[in-house]
Parts: structure tokens; sequence; C-alpha cells
């Protein structure tokens, strides 16, 4: 039996239901499939959805081939047709700045907003000066200067462990202290 007598069974089981012989379709198929899809949409990610679309559709469809030798054409064109639909319905790709990202997600505020932003760094300045020297100097060094655990493990001559403790517990006493300036 040849290859091509082979695919001819396999494509006539597959149109009366034999799931297999799809299955084997499918798995003959699917590497072309993709690179059709690739070479059109140049995009790895929409190639491979665009492929299981053209599997999908090529089920509905089987039926309706009347000429089973001619599977492998036929199951190109779809996946042809498709890859043209999905690039010109796909929105035009845009490259920009990423300065322009930022300066679009700013939000305007109102004086009320920046008022409101003014009083809550006093407040957390002034809950900052409440604390004793060892825990200010903790969550400065990790939220304002930016030190990891490993950096602030050097800095204070403590362990990681002990420096995890130290932030937890800050943060429990400034809370404490950011807490007490509310009014009751």
């Amino acid at each position: 039996m040849t290859e091509i007598d082979e695919l001819l069974q396999l494509v006539i089981a597959a149109q009366a239901g034999d799931r297999d012989a799809f299955d084997e379709l499918t798995r003959r198929f699917e590497k072309t499939v993709l690179a059709i899809a690739y070479r059109r949409l140049r995009n790895w990610a929409e190639a491979a959805e665009l492929t299981q679309d053209v599997f999908v559709q090529v089920l509905r469809k089987l039926g309706q081939l009347r000429e089973p030798e001619r599977f492998p054409g036929w199951i190109k064109r779809i996946t042809v047709r498709l890859a043209i639909n999905r690039a010109v319905r796909r929105p035009p790709e845009l490259i920009s700045d990423p300065q322009n990202f930022v300066t679009a997600q700013a939000e305007r505020q109102s004086p009320v907003d920046s008022l409101l932003k003014v009083e809550d760094a006093q407040a957390l300045r002034y809950g900052l000066n409440r604390l004793k020297d060892l825990d200010r100097q903790t969550l400065v060094a990790f939220y304002f200067e930016g030190q990891s655990l490993i950096e602030m493990s050097d800095r204070f001559a403590s362990p990681v462990g002990t420096i995890k403790r130290r932030l937890h517990t800050a943060r429990a006493r400034l809370k404490d202290e950011l807490a007490s300036l509310q009014p009751a």
C-alpha cells in the first residue's frame, strides 16, 4: 500500500466518523499547517492558535470534501484562508516609545488628591520618626533604599531570618504609630 493510498483511506475513514483516522490526519498535517500559519502571521502563538482553528474547521467540513485524494491541498487552502482572515482582522501593531505609555497612564490629580498625598507622606515621616532607631533603619533600608534582604543582612550583620523578623515587627510598630494619628 502506497502512502497516497494510506492517506486516501484515512480521509475516507475520517469522513465516515472514525476519530482515530482523524487524529492520525491531524498528527500528519499539524506541522505543515503550523508552518503555513507561521509564514503568514509571523507569530508562533497566533500560528498555534490558528492551527487549532484549522483542524476544527477541517473536522466540521470534512464531509464536504468530494475528492479525498485532494485532502493535502484542501487543508493548505483552509490554512491560508484562515491566516489571511486573521491577519486582516487583527489590529495593527504599533511601535511606540515606552515613555508614551507612562504619560498616557499618568492620572490627572486634583488639588485635593495632591494635598492628601502630602498629608500621608507627612504622617509616614512622623510615624517613622517615632520608631526606635533599628526599626526605622530597617524599614528605610528595605522600602526607601530598595535593599534586598541579603544586602540588609550584610549591612546589619544579622542573618536573613532576623532581618525578616525585624521587618515584620517594624511594620507592625509603624502601623500602630499611624493608627494613633487617626482621629477616633
